[in-house]
């Protein structure tokens, strides 16, 4: 059973002008802060001005520590401002349709529900039948600074994004109903050209539907936002921001690398490489992206190679190391490159909303000396890690398109 409620008090746009003015990307979506301080120049009213206060500064010379006692003070002052701007309006006992539509599949909307999950049913040591599975471990710092943001601002802003399977597609087709019984309450497009819309539903008799429908779900599974619903289970608090997606309409894209080769030449590189895959020479093509999984792209020296991982190279019996991320960092980045951490800040993860292009501009520019450039996890992967109660490897998994901030804030304070 998986528990759905509604919000007891949330800001919303008032309607499509405010949503665009208002959203934006999670904090993890940014490759630095320039990214965010540029976009806040573009559009100064929305939610990173709250999330990441430190890049709301007149230049980023003068930029205060992220997280620190001064940003989290500035976060909570430009949340009074979201919450008395014009765009803005409370709305009580909300749960809402959230549709993002990809440019990349047009004609298969990612459908979910959202409202407040509860976080006594997040699977941990002390609670190990629980039915929210987490696909990744915490780091305890990630989820101290969103507990502090949470307690700085007193909402949550962040959503997490849950993955249902929803066998019967019974949800599914209750989304769509609602989706197209009327026009949404309010629709933006992201920087990535996806169309977001919302659709508020405050009926007593039509949330109860999609709660019963959430109910009958055995188990839901953390696609993004880890640290998000840690946080608020560390703050003692019953409930996290979430929607709910059925599987068959969420989106994969692939988590790269780019890297540096720490001393060690191309051909000892390939030499080494050698021993755990089968190496295919593509040479000077286009920026290469593998066509399925067990399929590892390699940009060296200006030229593309195409890796295949040789039997005995992982356990095809554990979901974990089966995943191709898990694969490059045993046998690549620890074993030939020495990093064996994946936290190593010499380890550059680049997200599915950029392309290996973007790979190949930043080792021709010399930034770095080679990128990775992997296949997206499938979902039956991502659902056989979950369900055999272990990890994602770190950076394996980008959900596209994401969740986008802003619009649906919860305040806390009211339940």
């Amino acid at each position: 059973m998986v528990t759905l409620r509604p919000v007891p008090v949330a800001l919303v746009p008032r309607n499509s002008e405010a949503a665009t003015a208002i959203s934006a990307p999670n904090y993890d979506e940014f490759q630095s802060d320039r990214e965010v301080w540029d976009l806040l120049q573009a559009r100064p009213d929305n939610v990173l001005r709250v999330t990441m206060a430190h890049c709301h500064v007149d230049s980023l010379d003068n930029a205060p520590e992220e997280g620190g006692e001064e940003s989290l003070r500035h976060s909570a002052e430009q949340m009074e401002f979201l919450k008395n701007h014009v765009g803005i309006q409370q709305q009580e006992n909300v749960i809402w349709v959230y549709e993002i539509t990809s440019p990349l599949r047009p004609n298969a909307p990612q459908l979910g529900v959202g409202g407040f999950a509860a976080t006594n049913e997040i699977r941990t040591e002390k609670t190990p039948n629980g039915t929210i599975i987490r696909n990744e471990g915490i780091r305890p710092e990630k989820a101290q600074g969103r507990a502090n943001l949470i307690e700085a601002t007193n909402a949550y802003i962040g959503t997490v994004n849950l993955a249902v399977q929803d066998q019967s597609q019974k949800l599914l087709g209750e989304l769509e109903s609602i989706a197209k019984s009327r026009p949404c309450d309010y629709e933006t497009v992201d920087e990535g050209k996806n169309r977001h819309r919302v659709w508020l539903v405050t009926e007593s008799a039509a949330q109860q539907t999609l709660i019963d429908l959430l109910a009958a779900e055995p188990a839901a599974y953390v696609a993004d936002g880890n640290h998000r619903s840690a946080a608020a289970a560390q703050l003692g608090l019953p409930h996290f921001l979430t929607v709910f997606f059925p599987t068959s309409r969420l989106g994969l894209e692939p988590y790269n690398r780019l890297l540096p080769l720490n001393g060690v030449s191309p051909a000892d590189f390939l030499a080494k490489a050698g021993e755990q895959f089968e190496i295919e020479k593509l040479g000077k093509v286009a920026a290469y992206r593998p066509e399925g999984v067990h399929i590892i792209g390699l940009y060296l020296d200006g030229e593309w190679y195409k890796l295949t991982p040789k039997a005995g190279s992982y356990n095809p019996e554990n979901a974990a190391e089966s995943i191709d991320s898990d694969i490059v960092q045993r046998h690549i980045i620890h074993s030939i490159l020495g990093m064996s951490d994946a936290r190593d800040k010499r380890i550059n993860y680049v997200g599915g909303n950029k392309t290996a292009s973007y790979l190949v501009e930043r080792v021709d520019s010399g930034d770095f000396d080679l990128a990775i450039s992997l296949a997206p996890v499938t979902m039956d992967q991502f659902v056989d890690v979950c369900e055999q109660s272990l990890f994602m490897p770190p950076k394996s998994t980008w959900f596209d398109p994401k969740v986008r901030s802003g619009l649906v804030i919860a305040l806390l304070g009211n339940e």
